[in-house]
């Protein structure tokens, strides 16, 4: 127990924490951008994974890796445009174009991975974004490097978190964002472009979807390889749920998954072997599943979301 504890007030712990948590919350907040305006967006996947080899390749092929990030993020934009006009204007099924989004974008991912690369039998590497301690706050005991000691894409998710909420419920393109996942009919009434609305946000959505994959390859490691998302993206579903689409709920839950994951490799070590590796691999999920049962049952979502809406209809 002694261990167990000491291991939870550890800086390590909270560093690898916010680590692990950074691409959960860029796509988390992706994800409910697009609830947020009525467009499931199951696509997250297979866009996450487009943009952590888009990234890779942009930087592996001579780029920085801020313009790496920005061709992340454009490839996610691109391919939720896809989405989004297979959803928004002609009103197909949203779970099916959803699928068929993730299935295109992993699979043009490894694609174009071996079509630059055939020869390769181990992933190349790049130079990744290094940690910038902030000067002062990161000599803070234990907070001071969870929190400022992190490399510029969590910063950056972090600030984004911020930003997101701030024009979700202080700016008028906020309102009418929610007002299209909530009452198309309404915001229809009101000259809002209904399909507007819901392609903008499905884009931008993505684009932070794009961002999440970018963080994989440019920062917590420095290559892609298959397979690498591993299943990141239906995970950010599920936390949309447990925040009840609000951007700081969102935060929370990111962070607390990120908790249960950090914390069973550390008792992976602390155990010595004694317990199957595959129980502790487990538990985070677990976990993630009783808390996600517990905070749904009082969630209340966009009353228009998966609902196709057309001009004129009532």
């Amino acid at each position: 127990m002694a261990e167990i504890f000491d291991l939870l007030v550890s800086a390590a712990f909270w560093t690898a924490t916010l680590r692990i948590a950074t691409p959960y919350i860029l796509g988390t907040l992706g994800e409910l951008v697009c609830e947020r305006a009525g467009v499931l967006n199951l696509g997250i996947e297979g866009i996450m994974t487009l943009g952590a080899m888009a990234g890779w390749m942009a930087v592996y092929q001579g780029a920085d890796l801020w313009t790496g990030v920005a061709v992340a993020a454009l490839c996610g934009g691109l391919l939720g445009l896809l989405h989004a006009g297979l959803t928004v204007p002609l009103g197909l099924s949203q779970h099916v174009a959803g699928i068929g989004v993730t299935l295109l974008g992993t699979s043009l991912s490894y694609f174009v991975y071996r079509l630059v690369l055939p020869q390769a039998s181990t992933p190349p590497t790049i130079e990744p974004f290094q940690p910038l301690p902030i000067p002062g706050l990161s000599d803070i005991p234990v907070l001071g490097p969870a929190l400022f000691s992190q490399t510029a894409l969590t910063y950056l998710a972090l600030l984004l978190v911020g930003l997101v909420a701030y024009v979700l419920y202080r700016t008028p393109v906020g309102l009418a964002l929610r007002m299209v996942g909530e009452n198309p009919a309404a915001a229809e009434a009101q000259g809002l472009s209904v399909t507007g609305l819901r392609v903008g946000a499905v884009v931008a959505g993505s684009a932070l979807m794009g961002l999440a994959g970018s963080f994989l390859t440019l920062s917590a490691f420095n290559a892609f390889f298959f397979n690498m998302v591993n299943g990141r993206g239906w995970i950010c579903i599920a936390l949309v749920v447990f925040a009840s689409w609000q951007p700081g709920k969102a935060l929370l839950g990111a962070l607390l998954f990120a908790a249960f994951d950090a914390f069973q490799l550390r008792l992976q070590q602390i155990t010595g072997g004694v317990l199957p590796y595959q129980l502790f691999l487990m538990l985070p999920y677990l976990l993630s599943i009783l808390a996600l049962v517990l905070m749904s049952r009082r969630a209340a979502y966009p009353r228009a979301l998966m609902i196709p809406y057309r001009k004129g209809e009532r």
